[in-house]
């Protein structure tokens, strides 16, 4: 069945980029709505913003969904990987500014928060998107590739010259709350040299290394201690399931990423959703619904380090 949540919560935070100060309420929704975003500090005109792969603006450092007037949130790929690994399939997400706070650069206090309140279910079949046929966006940065599977599968590699990071590749089933336990702690992440360059053009103003973000130097993680190891990686398919979550249902398929970013994911959506043979919409039966990201977690299950 479809779900929403109990009761709404309320998360306080900045923005990573713009710095500025957020509040940001996610409110329960009935069958059918998805996710939307509104923006409560404007006052006239059509404030509500489709949390929908066709309404992205492509943005090389986050994720910035934008509706036909012009009012666009940003950065929401944290809260759209929460929602999709908690199985939360429709609500109202009401923000009083431009860019969704960063916390504590995971989506583990988002988790924590959607748990908290619990999840309702509702009068109403889980729809999913299984994928038929291959589909794949190559760049010169890296790739991004959808391919059939029976659940929802993942893999990533990455690879960075800062020898604090290098070379890291994790494969995950996303089944029954991995996505709580494996990701949803891992912080964003960058180098000290693109911190600079970022702050010199009037990006990463709420950025805070060690608070919300994990900063790379070359051989030494900068900022303290990292939750995982791989905690890199890990974040990566964090942003890649938040990503993928704008396909507006979730996806019986394995997506596998390669250097890929917020730009390279949404392109593969695009590609996915541009011929009806690669695709087909299922309506989910209960041993379907038990494969999907999300079914059956706990909160208990959140990471101890979070």
């Amino acid at each position: 069945m479809q779900t929403t949540l109990r009761s709404a919560i309320t998360f306080q935070g900045v923005g990573l980029h713009s710095g500025r100060p957020a509040r940001m309420t996610i409110r329960p929704a009935s069958a059918e709505h998805g996710i939307w975003f509104k923006r409560t500090d404007i006052a006239l005109g059509d404030t509500l913003v489709p949390a929908r792969w066709d309404a992205v603006e492509v943005s090389p450092l986050c994720t910035r969904i934008v509706n036909g007037a012009g009012v666009s949130v940003s950065t929401i790929e944290h809260v759209m990987a929460a929602l999709a690994g908690c199985g939360v399939h429709n609500a109202l997400i009401e923000i009083d500014g431009p860019e969704v706070p960063i916390l504590d650069g995971s989506a583990a206090p988002f988790v924590r928060g959607l748990l908290s309140r619990g999840v309702r279910r509702l009068v109403a079949p889980v729809r999913a998107i299984r994928i038929l046929n291959s589909v794949s966006v190559h760049t010169s940065g890296g790739w991004a590739r959808l391919s059939p599977a029976d659940g929802t599968t993942m893999r990533f590699h990455i690879a960075f010259e800062d020898a604090a990071i290098g070379a890291q590749t994790k494969t995950l089933n996303l089944a029954n709350g991995s996505f709580v336990r494996e990701l949803c702690d891992s912080r964003t992440f960058c180098r000290r040299a693109d911190v600079d360059q970022m702050r010199a053009h009037g990006l990463a103003l709420g950025g805070i290394p060690g608070e919300n973000a994990v900063v790379f130097d070359g051989d030494r993680v900068e900022s303290g201690t990292l939750r995982h190891a791989d905690e890199p990686v890990r974040h990566k398919m964090l942003d890649a399931l938040g990503d993928l979550a704008l396909a507006g249902a979730p996806i019986l398929g394995h997506y596998d990423g390669h250097k890929a970013g917020h730009a390279i994911t949404n392109a593969l959506l695009h590609e996915l959703f541009s011929a009806h043979d690669n695709y087909v919409v299922v309506l989910c039966d209960e041993r379907m619904a038990e494969r999907l990201p999300g079914a059956g977690v706990e909160r208990h299950e959140i990471p101890a380090v979070a």
